[in-house]
């Protein structure tokens, strides 16, 4: 067999740019491949750390309405009506669909049971503004701290639990905004935002009341007064955008639980969303185990929750990748295919170029099958050197593009959106080698075949 492998490599070099050309084309196919494989394993290990970043191993979504699953696409047909649905609407058509909310009974029965860690409501606040003493004011967003999150900081530290009642997160868009010198600077000082109570029944019959006597009295009726909070917090840590950060816009100023839920009270009071929220985050015992996650979630499905575990959200975000690698990776599979036409035309030439040498080789007494061999290796070397320069030239093009694909898109330093993994790389290489082989099948069973006394007449 040694000897067969030395004669197909000699063979293919008499014959240097047919050999090449046909390489080539499989090279093609081979670098689409490996670029797919390298960027599918960037994208992987980018998700691996925003779910990391952004959710806690064991924290699951816990809702009323089956959207929590995110299991299809938004349902707008209406539903039978319930006190806690709330209607969201979105898009800029005017679209809308119900959400079946989870309310404070709900939480409080989740907080009861045994395999439930804690519970954390999604508070959405609506906060007025933030400012500090003798500055202007600024729009916010505002919620509560996720532990499983852990922001990036620009200076300050991390609470290993809760942020304690009392202080804040300020993201680093408004240190220069509220007047600090520095990040350095805004530690240990104090901030003010202004919550706004919202305008309820009440209100509206003090304002009907008002309108009704100023018209008695043929004056102009006063508007009620709208009560305004403000909120003293003490700065404990700058945070920055992090690469792995889910928020679209800007960052929120986070505070604990127990101040999101007193703000959130206090401009919900009096309306139908007191007492109601989206979904709550809960942390399940054990929940960093992906069976135990599931046990759970079938537990509260029962209950006639829905759930989204950690799990799930990370297997959505991968399949969402897997199927835009698989529609890249055809394009690659169609080129192999092509160019497995390309070997069997250039194995079907060199039988017929050397009729006279195959002859005078089973003259000799060369047995078929070695003859059938002779040719499916020269196929093979030809798919191995077409994977090995596809591959290389893969490897090659990714070193060269990950520093400027790393800062276009803004992944940080130490991070690559290619990412070469040699296993696969290998295995590709082999399967070319392989695929080249069966395309050299039927050359080189014409070659086995060939009459000895009739190829050593051949002119």
């Amino acid at each position: 067999m040694i000897d067969i492998v030395g004669r197909a490599g000699r063979s293919l070099k008499s014959a240097k740019a047919r050999t090449l050309l046909t390489s080539l084309a499989i090279a093609v196919g081979a670098f689409t491949l490996s670029i797919t494989l390298a960027a599918g394993n960037g994208i992987r290990d980018y998700t691996d750390r925003l779910i990391s970043s952004n959710f806690d191993p064991a924290e699951s979504l816990v809702g009323r309405d089956k959207e929590i699953e995110n299991s299809g696409a938004p349902n707008s047909s209406p539903q039978e009506y319930d006190e806690s649905i709330a209607n969201v609407s979105f898009g800029g058509g005017g679209e809308s669909h119900q959400i079946k909310q989870i309310t404070d009974s709900d939480i409080e029965e989740l907080r009861t049971l045994s395999y439930v860690e804690s519970v954390r409501p999604n508070y959405q606040i609506n906060a007025r503004y933030i400012t500090r003493d003798g500055q202007r004011k600024y729009t916010l967003s505002l919620q509560a701290y996720n532990q499983g999150q852990k922001p990036d900081t620009k200076t300050g530290t991390l609470p290993d639990g809760d942020v304690a009642p009392g202080e804040a997160l300020l993201p680093e868009e408004y240190i220069s905004l509220l007047g600090f010198k520095n990040a350095d600077d805004a530690i240990g000082k104090e901030i003010r935002i202004v919550t706004e109570e919202p305008f309820n029944p009440e209100s509206l019959q003090d304002l009907l009341k008002n309108q009704a006597q100023g018209i008695a009295e043929g004056g102009v009726a006063s508007v009620p007064k709208v009560e305004q909070r403000m909120s003293t917090f003490t700065v404990k840590a700058v945070t920055k955008k992090g690469v792995t950060a889910l928020s679209p816009g800007g960052l929120p100023v986070q505070v604990s639980s127990a101040d999101a839920q007193e703000l959130y009270k206090f401009t919900t009071n009096g309306t139908a969303q007191s007492g109601k929220y989206l979904y709550a985050s809960v942390i399940v015992k054990g929940g960093e185990d992906e069976q135990v996650a599931n046990e759970v979630k079938q537990k509260l499905q029962d209950k006639g929750y829905f759930v989204s575990t950690s799990q799930d959200i990370q297997q959505t975000i991968g399949q969402f990748v897997n199927i835009l690698q698989s529609l890249v990776a055809v394009f690659g599979v169609i080129t192999i295919i092509a160019s497995i036409f390309g070997i069997i035309n250039t194995m079907y030439i060199s039988v017929l170029e050397r009729t006279r040498e195959i002859g005078l080789m089973k003259a000799l007494g060369m047995r078929s099958t070695s003859v059938a061999w002779l040719f499916r290796i020269e196929a093979a070397w030809i798919g191995f050197l077409g994977g090995a320069l596809g591959v290389g030239i893969a490897i090659t093009t990714s070193i060269a593009l990950n520093p400027w694909l790393t800062e276009t898109l803004g992944l940080g330093d130490g991070n690559s959106i290619l990412i070469n993994n040699v296993a696969q790389n290998a295995l590709l290489i082999l399967t070319l080698t392989l695929v080249a082989i069966i395309a050299g099948y039927l050359p080189a069973r014409k070659a086995a075949k060939l009459d000895p006394i009739e190829a050593l007449r051949a002119e």
